[in-house]
């Protein structure tokens, strides 16, 4: 159960003012009316993630609605999930609904975590490509993870770059 949103920014804990989170949210992404900030601590990074809910956008998945449960932003499972990644190079992600959640690590050090509009694959493996270039990351010799399937066609095209490719 996922808020699939955008408008979301990671801040170390040492300088988050929960005053100022929709200040710090809106310098980053673009609010509509009706947007509610909110955010939660994202301990094992020493960070606070802010985000936007808003119930009635289209940013639900579907899975949400009925639940009952208060959904978390899809950022939040990523970077929950990433140190159940087991290589030393972490990389997981999610590919939902014309968006790329991304979050890589290096050990316990957190080296990115972002979103990305891609409404197909080629343009999700454009920015998966691009983040481990900035990063100065070999895809030969790590393995990307996924939280949610992505098809057998999206897997053996990563295969041609990656060690391994693998679903949480």
């Amino acid at each position: 159960m996922s808020l699939l949103t955008s408008k979301c920014t990671l801040v170390p804990s040492n300088f988050f003012d929960p005053a100022k989170a929709f200040d710090v949210l809106s310098e980053v992404a673009d609010l509509d009316e009706g947007d509610q900030v909110r955010h939660i601590a994202i301990p094992s990074y020493d960070a606070v993630l802010v985000y936007c809910d808003n119930p009635e956008s289209s940013a639900y998945s579907k899975d949400n609605i009925s639940s009952g449960d208060i959904p978390m932003p899809e950022m939040f499972y990523i970077l929950r999930d990433l140190p159940r990644c087991s290589e030393y190079n972490k990389i997981l992600c999610s590919w939902r609904e014309g968006l790329l959640f991304m979050g890589i690590a290096q050990g316990k050090t957190l080296l990115l975590a972002n979103v990305f509009s891609a409404a197909d694959f080629t343009t999700a493996e454009y920015f998966i490509f691009l983040a481990l270039k900035s990063l100065q990351l070999n895809p030969e010799v790590s393995t990307i993870c996924w939280r949610f399937p992505i098809g057998v066609e999206n897997e053996m095209s990563l295969y041609r770059y990656f060690k391994a490719v693998e679903q949480l």
